[in-house]
């Protein structure tokens, strides 16, 4: 034993001596106070949803189909748990989810897992490049005409119905899987930024219209007519020996960079870059899509030509996941027992923008016609003018659910919209929380919403098209924005974990505190 063990070893029976010393004759030390039980827990899981090639390729006006194979589509879910509450987040690669799925999931993970239909948001990445999912669903039409059920079933993108049955079962095993993970945990929550991949689409025009994609080039552009939010949201789920469970991202760029055949489109491309990153093979990342009714991956002002579909989808999703790998070195991990779950949500009935009666007569001589006759997307439109009418004469009021899940610090506001990214930005700049995800394409699907100016004198463009998908009266947006805040700031946030205080200043590094020697 050395001078410094047995220095020690002394100290040590001396104070034991004096704290026997202290104590009442007979009675028994103390013992010592039991650490508070872990509260917070994590679980993550994921399955396969990669449609069969042949199937209906979504994302437009009128058919398609895969015919190849890129990489697989998954859902991947996380449940959360504080010890008094579960949440479910669910998130497809798919081009949107419709209020009927969205629900019958909920229903399942309620049946199996006990967790509250509420507590669970169902969402999409937007993949444009996914499996076969249609603004309409079969039955829709079944009210209308001969002429109706040909534009809206042969002519229309119609959602599957075994494939929609996949997407059921496998998002409700993806649930119960993560459900039965939990495991005790750990979070950190920031925010990266990542500017240079993504721009809104919407550009103001010479002729005092604003026009989406108007082309690089087009002399006729005076500049972009709305932002982009360059903020990738970010949480981290660690379990307590270090180990990264999973990551939860949010960021708002649609997901159309297509390269080719079957795809998760840049998404997938993302989790690969946090896969390779981290090390870990099997990470599952759960995607929330922000706000990017009017943001892609085009720059229409770019004085350059496009990179291939390959690249573009590498480039986008490669900066993503490295934007959001950054963070998670950056970000401070939280206390087990600091990070309250809470949710809210408000269900409501929206009101349709209608077609005038003349407008539909002359839609219908339209579509009578073929379209090479008429003009390809004049005869599209018309066949949308047509069904929009077909459909409000049933229904001429649409859902819209809110749903604001408070993790920690950190508030998600989702709703059912394509949602125009100013309308993000107004939600984080009026939340109480320090970390505020806007997310569209939840719970349902009720198509572009765009701004009160997007309306007005200057706007137009393609998400103010009045058709089947994309029809709600102009103060919809104006209305999702102002329930999301207020159910937000409901909630009051957890703590943001910080650092430990630096010590006391006592004095400057004596290797650093003197004038320049010159000699």
């Amino acid at each position: 034993m050395n001078t410094l063990e047995r220095f020690s070893r002394r100290i040590a029976l001396l104070l034991c001596s004096l704290l026997s010393a202290a104590l009442p004759a007979g009675e028994p030390a103390p013992a010592t106070a039991a650490p508070p039980p872990i509260l917070f827990k994590a679980g993550f899981a994921e399955r396969d949803i990669t449609p069969d090639l042949g199937m209906e390729a979504p994302g437009g006006y009128g058919k398609s189909y895969h015919r190849s194979f890129h990489d697989p589509c998954k859902v991947r879910a996380v449940v959360f748990d504080d010890g008094t509450r579960r949440v479910a987040l669910v998130s497809y690669d798919l081009l949107f989810v419709t209020r009927h799925l969205a629900q019958a999931v909920r229903d399942q993970i309620r049946n199996r897992c006990r967790i509250p239909q509420e507590h669970i948001l169902v969402a999409a990445s937007h993949s444009h490049s996914s499996g076969p999912i249609g603004m309409a669903e079969p039955g829709d039409y079944d009210h209308a005409s001969p002429l109706v059920n040909e534009l809206a079933n042969q002519k229309s993108t119609v959602s599957n119905p075994g494939y929609t049955q996949l997407l059921i079962r496998q998002a409700v095993e993806a649930a119960a899987a993560a459900n039965d993970a939990r495991a005790d945990a750990k979070l950190a929550v920031g925010y990266g930024h990542e500017d240079k991949v993504a721009f809104n689409r919407r550009l103001r025009m010479k002729n005092n219209l604003t026009y989406s994609h108007p082309g690089a080039g087009n002399p006729g552009i005076l500049g972009y007519a709305g932002p982009t939010d360059p903020q990738v949201g970010v949480m981290g789920v660690w379990d307590l020996k270090g180990g990264l469970l999973g990551v939860v991202v949010n960021f708002a760029c649609h997901a159309t960079t297509s390269p080719g055949g079957i795809s998760a489109n840049w998404i997938g491309s993302m989790q690969q870059t946090l896969r390779g990153a981290t090390g870990h093979a099997a990470l599952p990342v759960v995607f929330l899509q922000g706000p990017c009714g009017d943001v892609t991956q085009v720059d229409n002002l770019t004085p350059y030509q496009n990179p291939g579909a390959e690249e573009w989808c590498d480039l986008v999703g490669g900066r993503v996941g490295a934007e959001v790998f950054k963070t998670l070195l950056l970000i401070r991990r939280g206390a087990s027992r600091q990070i309250p779950l809470d949710v809210r949500r408000k269900v409501w009935h929206v009101k349709r923008r209608l077609p005038a009666p003349e407008k539909v007569r002359h839609a219908t001589e339209l579509v009578r016609k073929d379209p090479a006759d008429v003009g390809a997307t004049v005869w599209t439109f018309a066949k949308e003018t047509v069904l929009l009418d077909a459909v409000a004469r049933v229904r001429p009021e649409v859902v819209v659910e809110v749903q604001a899940v408070q993790v920690g610090p950190a508030v998600i506001v989702a709703n059912p919209a394509e949602y125009f990214v100013q309308y993000g930005l107004d939600i984080k700049r009026d939340s109480n929380f320090p970390f505020t995800f806007p997310v569209e394409l939840a719970n349902g699907i009720v198509g572009y919403v765009p701004t009160e100016d997007a309306f007005g004198p200057g706007g137009g463009g393609y998400e103010t098209r009045l058709t089947s998908y994309s029809n709600l009266e102009v103060g919809a947006g104006r209305a999702m924005a102002n329930v999301g805040i207020e159910l937000a700031n409901q909630m009051t946030p957890g703590p943001v974990p910080a650092p430990p205080p630096a010590p006391p200043f006592r004095a400057a590094w004596e290797y650093g505190n003197v004038p320049p020697e010159l000699q």
